[in-house]
């Protein structure tokens, strides 16, 4: 019998001590309107970019757990769900060693960014733990000093410190993980990023897609329809040619997270990630096709797509906390090469039932670009959005505004649904009032109580674009409807709408201040 051995120090953390989490009475400051003067700052993160540096800074703050002995099959898998269930948005990271059937220091690592903390050092925003705070730090950072900064060819790094190639290759000298039980194979990309280039352009895109070790030198990439990954392919297998790919399997968190958000068409991740970082992003040119590696990666292998031959792919547990996307022929990537570092670390999502151990910041990420996005379009009086994990990151978004003109909350729902973050895979759109905080769904679901009329207050957007993993969906074309729920008081009888039962902001301050002592005691029972 294997015993897996298992270390984590940190201070566990209940739901009513989260400074976030801890339900707001009416009345109570919206933290999301008024952050914090000590919350997030715009300066650069001037660190080498890479998996090991965050896992160093997760074990400085006792947010690392260290699992020894776990089996690649379904254990490590089912671990990370009850890691990423057991505190969700301060869970830790989990780093497993001494993986049954693979020598000590081949490692799998989980949860990298998953709490504000980590976020926001992979980011280099100032320590928080307020999600909220982070979303309004993304968004002035978009609307501030941001600027695309792109990458630089350097010709050595650690990635490159062992290359396989051809016939030496095999993708299970790594502990690829089956990760659910009714997975069809053992998944080696799910935290990743995978590298195309534009035959047309050149423009490299980096995509966060599933990806199956079918064997040793065969891979199986599942990319979305719409996606700017599978675009690039059909180019490609449109001449009937074979499709170059890297896939990298251990990106940094801003890497990753660039890849697997909707960043602009024509702009490369590696650009988008170097504006966050305040630096470039040094990157080795692969051996066969010249793409460009991170250089301080963990793992990469590169091929071609054939466009001839497929091979059945799935199903797999994914984001929206289901088996989607049934077993169907699928491209394969032949694969004649494999770089890696030294003890190499292979990163792994664990999509499923929310939250996993990457929603939560992606929450935090995707809210910020939505918010960006429409404001960019011209949306005026945003006070705050936030996307659910319980919806999984997509499917409920909530937008808070200062309602400014008839037809503001109309509109924003509208320009949420239609932008390109809020628009794939979406399905609510809720628009409240400044004085609801979207980030707490307590005082969401009160809003969309009284405050909307489902008759009059709720529109629909019918054929949008969806993804076979909508669990809604059996058959394409791919598309589903978007229901844009106005819960903001009624425009045209605002002001005589009955005024909310709550101590005055000013007479709770007066209250708490008298009474500090007791209360403090009694929360901290």
């Amino acid at each position: 019998m294997t015993f897996a051995t298992v270390w984590y120090v940190g201070a566990r953390v209940n739901a009513a001590d989260r400074p976030w989490a801890s339900r707001k009475t009416s009345g109570e400051t919206n933290s999301m309107l008024n952050p914090e003067t000590r919350g997030a700052s715009d300066r650069s993160n001037e660190r080498e970019p890479d998996v090991r540096d965050i896992i160093d800074y997760a074990e400085g703050i006792g947010e690392l757990a260290r699992i020894n002995g776990a089996d690649w099959n379904l254990e490590i898998g089912v671990l990370a769900e009850i890691f990423a269930h057991s505190d969700p948005g301060r869970a830790p990271a989990v780093l497993f060693d001494q993986i049954k059937g693979y020598p000590a220091g081949i490692r799998i690592v989980s949860g990298l960014h998953n709490t504000c903390r980590r976020l926001a050092y992979s980011f280099g925003f100032e320590a928080t733990d307020d999600p909220t705070v982070l979303v309004k730090a993304y968004r002035d950072r978009m609307k501030g000093s941001f600027k695309l900064i792109p990458p630089v060819a350097v010709t050595a790094g650690p990635l490159i410190e062992n290359v396989d190639r051809d016939d030496t290759v095999d993708l299970f000298k790594f502990p690829v993980p089956m990760i659910h039980e009714k997975d069809g194979g053992r998944y080696i990309g799910t935290y990743c990023v995978v590298i195309m280039r534009d035959p047309d352009t050149g423009w490299v895109n980096l995509g966060t897609y599933r990806v199956v070790a079918h064997d040793r030198n065969t891979a199986g990439v599942w990319i979305s329809p719409g996606k700017h990954g599978r675009l690039i392919r059909e180019k490609y297998f449109k001449n009937n040619e074979p499709c170059p790919v890297v896939v990298c399997c251990g990106p940094d968190p801003v890497l990753f997270l660039a890849g697997s958000h909707e960043i602009k068409h024509g702009v490369t991740e590696y650009a988008y990630a170097g504006g966050h970082r305040g630096r470039p992003y040094e990157t080795i040119a692969s051996e066969l096709h010249g793409l460009p590696m991170p250089a301080r990666a963990e793992i990469a292998f590169e091929g071609e797509f054939l466009p001839n031959e497929t091979r059945p792919e799935g199903p797999f547990g994914e984001f929206t906390g289901y088996y989607a996307s049934h077993v169907r022929d699928e491209p394969i990537v032949r694969v004649r090469r494999v770089y890696h570092r030294n003890d190499p670390i292979l990163t792994m999502a664990s999509p499923m039932r929310p939250p996993t151990d990457v929603s939560f910041a992606k929450c935090i990420v995707q809210s910020g670009m939505i918010w960006d996005e429409i404001e960019s379009a011209g949306l005026n009086g945003v006070k705050g959005v936030w996307c659910h994990e319980a919806g999984a990151i997509r499917m409920f978004i909530v937008v808070a505004i200062e309602q400014l003109h008839p037809g503001h909350a109309q509109q924003a729902g509208m320009l949420v649904a239609g932008c390109h973050s809020g628009n794939y895979a979406g399905r609510w759109i809720v628009v409240v009032d400044s004085d609801i905080d979207p980030a707490n769904l307590d005082d969401v679901i009160w809003a969309m109580s009284t405050r909307c009329d489902p008759v009059a207050d709720i529109e629909y957007i019918k054929r949008a674009w969806s993804t076979p993993l909508d669990p809604m969906l059996r058959t394409p074309p791919w598309e589903n409807t978007r229901a844009i729920v106005n819960a903001c008081r009624p425009w045209d009888w605002r002001h005589e709408f009955p005024e909310v039962a709550s101590a005055s902001p000013e007479r709770r301050k007066a209250v708490e201040a008298k009474w500090a002592q007791e209360i403090q005691a009694v929360i901290r029972r």
